[in-house]
């Protein structure tokens, strides 16, 4: 795949992905250089090979993006019809797993139009307890360029 050639279909994998898992795992490295995974359910892909998620729970993805800001991001097709369709056909239409690899950029107060984008996704929750719990006062974002990106490779499934 080519970053910059299949960005539109690479943001409707990421879509789907998160529709289906509500999150989108971000791997990082700690301290010393220890894997770690942060799911992170407010990531949003702009047109440019860049996005930014709101940063208000996170803890470890922010510390660690001092010492390391590389970071590789995961949208798996988890539709069970997707793989039936597949494993009966021998192949994969599309891929089924999609690395996105990237550089974390500075924390900073949302824009009103990334704060829209952020409302707008989580609207069939609206007034219920639980959006107020996670989605109020979500003020900041950090920002992401991403630099490569993966098709993960399953055998003669993906040839």
């Amino acid at each position: 795949m080519n970053l910059v050639a299949d960005w539109k279909t690479i943001r409707k994998q990421f879509n789907k992905s998160f529709r289906q898992n509500l999150h989108v795992p971000i791997a990082s490295l700690d301290g010393n250089n220890n894997p770690t995974i942060t799911p992170i359910g407010s990531l949003f892909l702009n047109h440019d090979q860049t996005g930014f998620y709101f940063e208000k729970f996170p803890s470890t993805l922010p510390k660690y993006a001092k010492i390391n800001p590389s970071i590789c991001l995961l949208a798996v097709n988890t539709s069970k019809w997707f793989w039936l369709k597949s494993i009966l056909r021998g192949k994969f239409k599309t891929s089924p797993a999609i690395k996105l690899h990237g550089i974390l950029g500075d924390r900073r107060k949302a824009t009103s139009k990334e704060i829209q984008r952020l409302n707008r996704r989580m609207k069939s929750t609206k007034g219920m307890r639980g959006n107020i719990y996670l989605w109020s006062d979500m003020d900041f974002i950090r920002e992401i360029t991403f630099t490569k990106v993966e098709s993960v490779k399953l055998g003669k499934m993906t040839e």
